[in-house]
C-alpha cells in the first residue's frame, strides 16, 4: 500500500501551538485518501515552532496531489493554531511544498494548493479552477471595503482590531496599543510628572530641556543645539522627516510678493531674484493645504492655531538651502508680512516656528497617514479579495502588507477617531486632521507615488544642482532595486504582454484599487487596467516602494527631528504676529506648546519611532511562499543589491555628524505596521 510522509510544521507565535485533532487528506487525479488523524489532544505535537512527521498510508496511488485538506476539531474548547507549511514525500520520492502562514479557528478545514505559483490560465483542471475561486469567494466576504469618512480612501470594514479576520491581527493586541505605549513612552522618557500639566506653560526654550533629560540621540542632540540656525531649517526640506514638500521655484508665485530688494542680503552671487530663479537657485514649500483648516477646539480653556505659510528659499555657494523669506498666511496683505533674514531676531525665529508647525502637520496626516498607511491598506484589501495564494503577485505581495490593515484599525480606533489620542496634543485634532486628508485625497496622483517621477517633477532631480538630497539619492536606488525585482519575478510567470492583459486576477485586483481604494478618481491617474509587463513592474514597485521604503523614510525619523519641540510644535498657542518689531520671546514660549501638550508630543513621537519585535527588514522573507528556484534566486539578488546600498550608505554616513539613514535597506521594514 503506498505510503506518503507528511511533515507540518506550527508556528512560532505565542499560542500557535493546538492541543486539538488534527486531520489530514490528499486529494489527487487518480483519487482522493481518507481523512487520516495526524494528533490527538495531549500527545505533544504541533506545539510552539514544533516540526513534526507522519506516515500516511492509503489504499492505492492517488496520482498527482493536486490538494490537500487540514481539519481542526475542537478537544475542549476552541484552539487557533497557526500552520506555516506542509511538505508531502510521494511514494516516489517526489517532495511537494504546501505554503499555508495562516491562523486555523475554530473547527475548521482549509484547503492548500502546493507552493508553485500558478496564474489563472495555468490551472487545467476543474477541482483547481474551483478552489481557486471559492478562495476568492470566501476572502471577498471577509475582506470588505469601508468608507471610514467620506473623502478617504476607502478603508476595511472592521470597527475594531478584534473585528479584523484572524490572519491579519497583529500576533499580541498589547503591542499596538497606542495608550498602553504613549504612557509606557513617558514612562521610559521620564515626563510622567508634567502629562497633565495642560495650560502650563514653558518658561523658556531651556526649559524644554526637562523632558529632554532621556534623550541620548545624536540627531536629536544637534537639533537642539542648532534649531534656530537657517541651515538646519533649510536641511530638514531635504534629509528630515518631511522630505517631501520642497520643490525648485520656476516662478515666484503672484501670492508671495517678493522683491529682490527684501532679499538682497540673503542673495550670493549678485544676481537679480528673477535671475536667481531662471538659475534654478530659488526653491519653494507652500503649505497651502492648510489654508482654512480648523483648529483644534476640543480643549475650551486653550485657545490652538493653525497657518499655511510659504516659504521661499536659497542654495547658496556652500550648496546649502537656506531660508530667505517667509509669508505666514496665504494672501498676501498689511497685516500678512513677509518675514526676512534681516528682520529682528525673534521677528525671524518665530516665523521660521510656523513654517515648523505647518510641516509637522502635513507630514503626520498628508505625507505619513494618507500617502503611506491609507494607500498601502488600498493595495493590501485588494490584494486579499482578488488575487488568490496560488497567484504569484499574491506571494510577492503579501509580505508588503504584514500588519498593514491590523495597524490602521487601530489607529482609526484610538488615535484619529474622535476625542483619540490625536486630539490630545494636535492643532488638527478635532477634525481638522480629517479635513486635510479630504483636500489631500482629491489631489492624490499615482504619478507621485512613483518616486523617480515625483522628484522630477519637482525639480529636484538633479545631484549636480542639489549635492546633499539623500533622501532623492537613497531613495531612488531602493526604488531601482525593488523595480529589478519585481521585474525578475513578472518575467518568470509573464512571458509576454499579452499574457497580462489576459490576467482576469490581476486585472481585478488593479481595478478594486482604482474603483473602491481610489473611488474611481480619473484625476488619481491610477490605472484601471495593465496592458504591459513594464506598467506592470512599476505597479508592483509602487506598491512594495510605499510600503516599505516610502513609510521607513517619513516614519522613523519622528523621533530625531520632532522630540524637540520647537523644532516642531504640534500646536501653537497663540495666533501668527500680523506686524514687524513686536515678537518677544516671552510671545514665543506663551505660542509654543503647554507642558502637558509637549510631553503627549514627545510620547507619541517616540512610540511611533519604535521598530516592532521581530521587524522583517527589506527583502526578508521568512515565509516561503514562493518555492521555485527562479524565484529563489530573484530574491537572492534582490538581497545583494540591498546589500550595496547598505555598503554605499554606510560609507557615507561615516563620521557624519547628520547621518541619514532612514533609507538604508536594513532600517526599512517590509510593510507599514507601526
Amino acid at each position: 500500500m503506498p505510503s506518503y510522509t507528511v511533515t507540518v510544521a506550527t508556528g512560532t507565535q505565542w499560542f500557535a501551538g493546538t492541543d486539538d485533532y488534527i486531520y489530514l487528506s490528499l486529494e489527487g487525479t487518480a483519487g482522493c485518501s481518507e481523512r487520516h488523524l495526524l494528533d490527538k489532544p495531549f500527545y505533544n505535537d504541533f506545539e510552539r515552532g514544533a516540526v513534526d512527521s507522519y506516515d500516511v498510508t492509503v489504499a492505492e496511488d492517488l496520482g498527482e496531489i493536486q490538494l490537500l485538506k487540514i481539519e481542526k476539531r475542537k478537544y475542549w474548547f476552541h484552539d487557533d493554531w497557526y500552520l506555516r507549511y506542509i511538505t508531502v514525500k510521494t511514494p516516489v520520492g517526489d517532495h511537494l511544498e504546501f505554503p499555508c502562514y495562516r491562523w486555523i479557528t475554530e473547527d475548521k478545514e482549509i484547503v492548500l494548493r502546493d507552493g508553485r505559483a500558478k496564474l489563472h490560465r495555468d490551472d487545467k483542471t476543474q477541482i483547481l479552477k474551483q478552489h481557486r475561486r471559492k478562495e476568492l469567494e470566501e476572502r471577498q466576504k471577509m475582506y470588505r471595503w469601508k468608507e471610514w469618512h467620506p473623502g478617504f480612501p476607502l478603508s476595511i470594514d472592521a470597527n475594531c482590531h478584534s473585528d479584523l479576520p484572524r490572519d491579519i491581527q497583529f500576533d499580541s493586541e498589547k503591542g499596538v496599543d497606542f495608550v498602553l505605549n504613549y504612557s509606557k513612552a513617558m514612562e521610559n522618557l521620564y515626563v510622567n510628572r508634567f502629562m497633565h500639566m495642560f495650560q502650563s506653560s514653558w518658561s523658556d526654550f531651556a526649559d524644554f530641556e526637562k523632558i529632554f533629560v532621556r534623550i541620548s540621540n545624536t540627531i536629536s542632540e544637534y537639533v537642539m543645539q542648532h534649531w534656530q540656525e537657517d541651515f538646519m531649517f533649510g536641511y530638514q526640506f531635504l534629509n528630515g522627516c518631511n522630505p517631501v514638500m520642497i520643490k525648485r521655484c520656476r516662478e515666484l508665485p503672484t501670492k508671495l510678493p517678493v522683491t529682490t530688494d527684501m532679499v538682497e542680503c540673503s542673495l550670493e552671487r549678485n544676481l537679480t531674484l528673477e535671475e536667481e530663479i531662471k538659475q534654478g537657485n530659488i526653491f519653494l514649500v507652500d503649505y497651502e493645504l492648510l489654508d482654512g483648516i480648523d483648529a483644534n477646539k476640543t480643549d475650551p480653556c486653550t485657545l490652538q492655531y493653525l497657518a499655511a505659510p510659504i516659504c521661499l528659499l536659497y542654495k547658496n555657494m556652500e550648496n546649502k538651502i537656506v531660508p530667505i523669506a517667509i509669508q505666514i498666511s496665504q494672501t498676501p496683505g498689511p497685516d500678512n508680512p513677509i518675514f526676512l533674514p534681516s528682520d529682528d531676531k525673534y521677528d525671524w525665529l518665530l516665523a521660521k516656528i510656523w513654517v515648523r508647525s505647518s510641516d509637522f502637520h502635513m507630514h503626520q496626516t498628508v505625507t505619513h497617514l494618507l500617502r503611506t498607511h491609507l494607500i498601502s491598506e488600498v493595495f493590501g484589501i485588494a490584494m486579499f479579495r482578488q488575487l488568490p495564494a496560488v497567484h504569484p503577485l499574491f506571494k510577492l505581495l503579501v509580505p508588503h502588507v504584514r500588519f498593514t490593515i491590523a495597524i490602521n484599525t487601530k489607529a482609526r480606533e484610538q488615535l484619529i477617531c474622535e476625542c483619540g489620542l490625536f486630539d490630545k496634543a494636535n492643532a488638527t485634532g478635532g477634525g481638522g486632521h480629517v479635513q486635510m486628508v479630504q483636500r489631500a485625497t482629491k489631489e492624490l496622483t499615482y504619478s507621485s507615488l512613483c518616486f523617480p517621477e515625483e522628484i522630477k517633477a519637482k525639480g529636484m532631480d538633479s545631484k549636480e544642482d542639489i549635492p546633499y538630497y539623500y533622501y532623492r539619492d537613497d531613495g531612488i536606488k531602493v526604488w531601482e532595486a525593488i523595480k529589478s525585482f519585481t521585474t525578475d519575478v513578472i518575467d518568470i510567470y509573464y512571458e509576454s504582454d499579452e499574457v497580462v492583459c489576459e490576467d482576469v486576477e490581476l486585472q481585478a485586483f488593479v481595478k478594486d484599487v482604482y474603483v473602491y481604494g481610489m473611488k474611481g478618481n480619473k484625476s488619481s491617474g491610477f490605472p484601471k487596467t495593465i496592458k504591459t509587463r513594464e506598467k506592470l513592474s512599476e505597479y508592483l514597485t509602487v506598491a512594495i516602494f510605499t510600503a516599505s521604503a516610502q513609510h521607513a523614510a517619513v516614519n522613523f525619523g519622528q523621533y530625531d527631528w520632532c522630540s524637540w519641540i520647537p523644532n516642531s510644535p504640534p500646536t501653537m498657542r497663540q495666533p501668527p504676529p500680523t506686524e514687524k518689531g513686536t515678537v518677544t520671546i516671552e510671545q514665543i514660549v506663551e505660542s509654543l506648546p503647554d507642558r502637558g501638550r509637549s510631553c503627549w508630543h514627545l510620547g507619541a513621537v517616540w512610540a511611533l519611532s519604535q521598530f516592532q519585535e521581530n521587524e522583517l527588514f527589506l527583502g526578508m522573507y521568512p515565509d516561503e511562499h514562493f518555492v521555485e528556484k527562479p524565484v529563489k534566486q530573484a530574491m537572492m539578488k534582490f538581497r545583494k543589491d540591498l546589500d550595496e546600498i547598505i555598503s554605499v550608505i554606510t560609507e557615507r554616513n561615516k563620521n557624519k555628524k547628520l547621518p541619514y539613514y532612514y533609507l538604508s535597506p536594513n532600517r526599512i521594514p517590509n510593510s507599514v505596521a507601526v
